[in-house]
This record gives structure tokens, sequence and C-alpha cells, in this order.
């Protein structure tokens, strides 16, 4: 299937793509069809009552990544890209004192947290790691409408049936079928891409843009503004992370650090107190400041996931703010080089924790902001899908164990490493000529084969690594 810029840099809340996100749109979803009367068991009464099962993953870190708070505001009527973050928590606590919701359109029905949200603690459900089973019940208490969703990560849902049929299609070369569809450049790997992009003369931003617009039906001035207002968002996160402080909630007590990192790093401009690799610093600070405000769950942009946020918004203020030479045009670039890549690896791998463990998301998101930038910089399509290499490669077997299933340790921290590497990796690439070893495509298959292979407990279950070898108190 094509993936928009827009599937893969979404507006929405933290701290979770797949675990906050994702089930809150579930939940909108589920009232659509509730309004439309899909579905609907034959010899039902009247709808009376929501009810909800978090599955595998959603049960095991769903408390850390507030995943009951999404499934509570998508059943009042909110999705991630409308909801005021500083709303949430009384929203949720109004749902919990009344026990009512009166989603638009359906009027007031019952629904006790408490009683109608359960965390199954047992084998996900057969489709995917991240489950959720949403019911409606008669004013008897018979079933009225029931259907299984899963997160796959990056804020995407399917429903059970889109699933199997997505799994049926399989990972074949997209080109026959985006080409009946219209779109000029339809690649589907890493190889049709530089293939293309060989005989069509253009860049992969290029490529991207005439698919994007082909996709909107809209002219590249309004495609531009659309990424503007992405970017936007994007640095919105990166300020508010810097100026705020205090206690991350969730219990672990991490306190937020980006804003006096970046105190210090304003004071020493200009001394003699500088060190050569200070560009890390900033890197690291401003992946932090977003990965903080995600953790708390500020307004964040996916990129590809949540907890991934922070590496591409932190790739662009540095290219902005220390590159020689950086320009709108060129964070154009990045914005849509790190989108087709970011395409690729999610049909072709994955970009969630939970199926793939963290080389999916940080991973990831470290491979499009290395080749964006490599993109920003002048690198050619051979050298840009080199820099998304290398960066991918050298995240391959990470894994996905947050401490107590909060997007807290060891993410916060592991945003700024991915941010240096996809750094280092776009320069690298940028020193050669674009010939390498390992093709792009290989190193993406490698991380869905090693996916596979990895222990469910280093999958964003929070059951195995940093997440059980906490310090005694």
């Amino acid at each position: 299937m094509f993936l928009s810029i827009f599937d893969i840099f979404k507006i929405g809340v933290g701290p979770s793509s797949s675990h906050t996100m994702g089930p809150m749109t579930a939940a909108a979803r589920f009232l659509d069809d509730l309004r439309g009367g899909a579905e609907v068991i034959p010899g039902a009464g009247t709808l009376a009552r929501l009810g909800a099962s978090l599955h595998g993953s959603l049960a095991f870190t769903g408390k850390g990544h507030a995943t009951d708070r999404a499934v509570i505001l998508g059943l009042i009527g909110y999705r991630p890209d409308t909801l005021d973050p500083d709303r949430a928590e009384a929203l949720e606590a109004d749902v919990r004192r009344t026990r009512r919701i009166s989603p638009p359109g359906l009027g007031t029905l019952d629904f006790n947290p408490e009683t109608d949200l359960v965390f199954d603690y047992g084998d996900p459900l057969p489709g995917h790691a991240n489950g959720l089973v949403l019911r409606a019940f008669d004013a008897s208490g018979n079933p009225y409408m029931t259907q299984v969703y899963y997160s796959i990560g990056g804020g995407f849902i399917l429903t059970e049936a889109e699933l199997a049929a997505e799994k049926t299609a399989g990972t074949q070369p997209l080109t026959t079928e985006k080409a009946a569809k219209g779109y000029p450049y339809p690649f589907g790997s890493a190889a049709e891409m530089l293939d293309m992009g060989r005989s069509a003369r253009k860049s992969i931003a290029e490529m991207k843009r005439a698919n994007e617009c082909a996709h909107q039906g809209i002219s590249a001035d309004m495609l531009s503004r659309q990424i503007t207002d992405i970017c936007n968002v994007m640095d919105a996160c990166i300020d508010r992370g810097l100026r705020m402080e205090g206690v991350l909630p969730g219990g672990l007590g991490v306190r937020r650090r980006a804003k006096t990192i970046h105190d210090q790093l304003v004071s020493e401009q200009g001394s003699n107190l500088r060190q050569p690799h200070v560009g890390n610093d900033w890197l690291s600070v401003y992946a932090m400041a977003v990965n903080e405000e995600n953790a708390a769950g500020g307004r964040v942009v996916t990129s590809p996931t949540n907890g991934a946020a922070g590496v591409m918004p932190a790739v662009l203020r540095y290219y902005r703010g220390h590159c020689i030479g950086a320009s709108d045009t060129g964070v154009e670039t990045m914005v849509l080089t790190a989108a087709a890549i970011g395409g690729l690896i999610k049909h072709r791998a994955s970009i969630s924790g939970a199926e793939c463990g963290c080389q999916a998301e940080v991973g990831s998101a470290s491979a499009m902001a290395a080749a964006g930038l490599c993109a920003a910089l002048g690198g050619t399509n051979e050298q840009v899908e080199n820099a998304a290499e290398i960066a991918l490669e050298h995240h391959l077997g990470m894994t996905c164990d947050p401490a107590a299933g909060l997007v807290q340790v060891p993410c916060i921290e592991r945003n700024g490493l991915g941010a240096i590497k996809a750094v280092s990796a776009a320069s690298l690439a940028l020193r050669g000529d674009g010939a390498h070893f390992m093709p792009l495509d290989n190193c993406i298959e490698t991380m869905r084969q090693t996916g596979e292979d990895m222990n469910t407990k280093y999958k964003e279950t929070s059951l195995g690594g940093l997440a059980v070898n906490l310090p005694e108190c």
C-alpha cells in the first residue's frame, strides 16, 4: 500500500504511537461503526454499554503507556490529532467518576473503566502482539457489536480482517499495483527506488513529492505548506521540552534534563569551555526535549513512532541551526526523503517495537533522519541509500525493554544516540560515492528476520532486559 508522508509523520499525543495513539484511534473508529450500524449482531436490543479488553503487549505495558486512558478518550470521541493533551487527565477522571460516556451521536452509554476495561495478561491475540477487542452490549447485557483491532506500530491500526488481508498480500514489490493507480514512481524497494531515480534523473525527494501530489491530488505548493505544518509541530515540541522542568509521570521519578542541559549549552556559547564534540550534545538535547514531552503525554509527531519521535526533529533542528547552507528547501528535502525511507521499512519489515524491538523504532528513525540529512546536504540517491543503511545496520538487534512500561528509560537517551548515529551515518555516506557492500533492502530484511527471532520478552512487554534489571531502592 502507498504510505503518505503524513502516514509516517502523524500529529498525535504521547507516550506511545502503538499503545496510546493506536488504541485511541481504534476506539474512535469503533464509534464510527456503531453510528453506521455495521455488523450489529442480529436480535440485539438497544445499545447501552461498551467494553474493551487489551491483549499482549497492550496489556503488559498498557498502564505505563496510558493505554487505558487512550481507550477511554477514544470512546468519548477524541482522536490523537484532535485531543488537547492538557485536558486528557481531567477527561479520563470524569469518566471514571461517572462511569458513563456520551459519544457524539450515540447518546449516553454505561462504561465503568474498573470493570469494562480489562487488561488480559494471557496469550496475545493471534494476529499481532498489540491486540484489543472492543465490545458493545444492549440493555440486557447481550452482545450488540464486537470488533478486534491490532495496533501495528506508528499509530496504524487494522481490524482482524484487514490484517489478514495484508498478510495475504505479503511483501512483494508494489510496482504493478502502484503503476495501475497512477503513481509516477511506484517503488516498493530501495533497489527499485534507485533504478527509477537513475531512469528519470530524479532525486528521491522529487519522486516522493510527485507520488504524494498524485496521491492527494494537490499542488506541490500545497504539499510544501503541509510539510511546513508538520515541521512547526516538531519545533514546538522541542521548544516546549526545552522549557519544562520537573519529574515525569509514572512513578520512576525520572527528572526532565533537557532544559538544564540546554541552559548549559547556551551559557557556553562563545566561551573556551566548548569541546569539539559539543554538536553531539545539541543533537541529544533536542531529541531528549521531544521524548520528555512524549513521556509526559504531550503533543508530538510520530517519526515514525512516538518512542522514536525525537530523532527526526533533532536532526532537522541540527540541520537548520548548525549546518552550513541550510535552507527551507533542504528541510523539505529532508522530510520527503525520510518519509520515502520510512515507508520502505514499514512495507518490507516493521516500525513496531512490539514486533521487532527498538531496532524497528529508533533504528528506523535514525535511518530516515540519516537519509534526509544526506539528501539535504547534497547527497546523491546512492549516498542517501547508503546513509540509511549505515544508520539502520548499527541499530540491528536493539531490544525494546522500557522500565515499568514507561517510554522513559532507556527511550529518552536512546533517541539522542539515534540522532547522533544519523548524523554520523550521513557524514560517512557523503565521504563516499554511494558504493557499498550491504544494500539497504538486505539490511531491512535482516531487521525483519531478527525481529521474528527475538524473544517476546525483549519486544515491548517489559519482561526482560533493562526493564527487569532495575536498581534496588
